[in-house]
């Protein structure tokens, strides 16, 4: 195991929030939900100021709506976020070769892998220059987190935020985890958190006192195993630059269940196919179909089903799905449909072909005419298709804006730009000739001479260790201490 905190973990802050307060100049500073907003939609992510009113990821969009009334509620727009990441992920790679991304927002690097780090210092300085980089390359802050390994590395970026730095140095990981909560380990959810409890272990210090037999007793051996070694701050997973794909999978959650059976049945062969442009856009194959279904009472089915070998094929997917579909009662309503495919391979079985060969003609034709009925069935009200709250437009007159709301045949949209002041509102008829679509400008602004700059930031916030934790936690300097909400 390593001694020099070389292991990095990035945690990019509130980051679909933070993207969206950066667009918008009106809503920086301000309270800031982003996620589903139909009845059964959640929340993707908050701002720090949302957060203070208890509002959180996961979170029932209504229960947040109740706790912060007047924030913005905004739908997210994936694709801006995605092309955000990769700016992110370049800088990540140009450090070194070792990088594991968790999620658009977060990763691991492998610092001694890349020859940029190799003891606490040279840590520190290349945690300080990618935080600076990433603020000139796409204008947001992210928290960072300096250790001998994965596990310490997380609990230090997460101790970083928002926009910091912690460092956890060589022979104080002991003493740092002790006082901790269980929780705080990897693989120490809800039902393990309430078992250990139960058992009188609440602190990363009563696993060790409990000790290792007594773990595996309550847990299990591979679990009681694993959890002791990291309570004694032993974590030697590697930094893996490629994950394996296991699976691809689509699921829809719908604002008010489905009853017909024939309305299932579209579904799953929309999702189907949804599935299938996944696979063929990884170049990917699989053998293993599942279907998921929720059903009216929240319980949650799945049916799988093995082919012979891994295919790509639309027609072969619809129909195992289908028949996964006549396994499972719908009766009462269904909120959720998921199909998904496992097994991956980078080939495909071309003797499955013929498993569909039979039925294709047929078949074919009453997809088509699925699909064009699909496609009216699923047409929402003009204001919603044309106008999710935050997303972008431009007006002949006015140029560029985003939505901040819609119905009754109306859309109000604030005109703004990222470099611009607090922009104003005016609202349009839901068709007005002259307002469209548009696509999400720039966060960061290149001059002249090509440097960056990032519009309407001051000074970039600095954050260091917060006072309730160890002093051999060491944080980024220059700035007023803040702990994270």
């Amino acid at each position: 195991m390593r001694t020099a905190p070389t292991i990095l973990h990035l945690d990019m802050d509130a980051f679909f929030a933070s993207v969206e307060q950066a667009s918008k100049p009106s809503l920086r500073g301000k309270a800031v939900v982003v996620g589903g907003l139909g009845p059964r939609g959640v929340v993707a992510t908050a701002s720090y100021e949302a957060r203070v009113f208890g509002v959180h990821s996961a979170m029932p969009m209504g229960q947040a709506r109740r706790l912060a009334p007047n924030a913005a509620y905004l739908v997210p727009r994936f694709p801006l976020y995605k092309s955000i990441s990769e700016r992110v992920m370049e800088l990540l790679r140009a450090l070194s070769p070792l990088v594991e991304p968790l999620s658009l927002d977060e990763a691991f690097v492998d610092l001694e892998a890349g020859g940029v780090a190799w003891d606490e210092p040279s840590a520190r300085l290349a945690g300080i220059k990618l935080r600076a980089d990433i603020r000139a390359v796409t204008g947001l802050t992210g928290s960072v987190g300096l250790a001998a390994s994965k596990m310490l590395a997380k609990i230090a970026s997460e101790a970083a935020k928002p926009d910091g730095l912690v460092v956890i140095e060589p022979g104080t990981e002991r003493a740092m985890l002790g006082p901790m909560s269980v929780r705080t380990l990897p693989g120490v959810g809800p039902a393990t958190g309430d078992h250990l409890r139960r058992a009188g272990i609440t602190t990363v210090e009563e696993i060790v006192e409990a000790g290792e037999d007594e773990l595996v007793r309550l847990l299990g051996k591979a679990h009681g195993h694993g959890l002791y070694a990291m309570a004694l701050a032993r974590d030697d997973r590697p930094v893996v630059a490629e994950r394996e794909t296991k699976s691809v999978s689509v699921e829809d959650t719908y604002d008010v269940d489905i009853h017909d059976r024939t309305r299932v049945g579209l579904e799953v062969q929309r999702l189907a196919e949804r599935c299938v442009r996944r696979l063929r856009a990884a170049g990917l194959s699989g053998r293993t179909i599942v279907l998921k279904v929720r059903r009216y009472d929240f319980s949650t089915l799945t049916r799988s089903e093995t082919l012979r070998g891994p295919t790509d094929d639309p027609a072969v997917i619809r129909e195992a799905a289908a028949r996964l579909l006549d396994s499972v009662d719908t009766t009462g309503g269904v909120r959720l449909l998921g199909v998904g495919v496992s097994g991956l391979a980078d080939y495909t079985q071309e003797d499955l072909f013929a498993q569909a060969a039979g039925e294709r003609a047929v078949a074919q034709g009453p997809v088509e005419e699925h699909a064009t009925a699909e496609a009216a069935e699923e047409q929402p009200s003009l204001a919603e298709r044309r106008w999710p709250a935050g997303h972008d437009v431009r007006h002949t007159e006015f140029g560029h804006g985003w939505v901040q709301g819609s119905g009754l045949g109306r859309v109000t949209v604030r005109f703004e730009t990222p470099d611009s002041e607090p922009g104003r509102v005016r609202t349009f008829r839901v068709d007005d000739p002259d307002l469209e679509a548009a696509d999400p400008l720039p966060l960061v602004l290149r001059g002249p001479d090509g440097g960056g700059r990032v519009p309407g930031a001051g000074p970039q916030a600095v954050s260091s260790v917060p006072a309730s934790l160890p002093k051999s936690w060491s944080g980024s300097g220059g700035g007023a201490a803040t702990s994270r909400p």
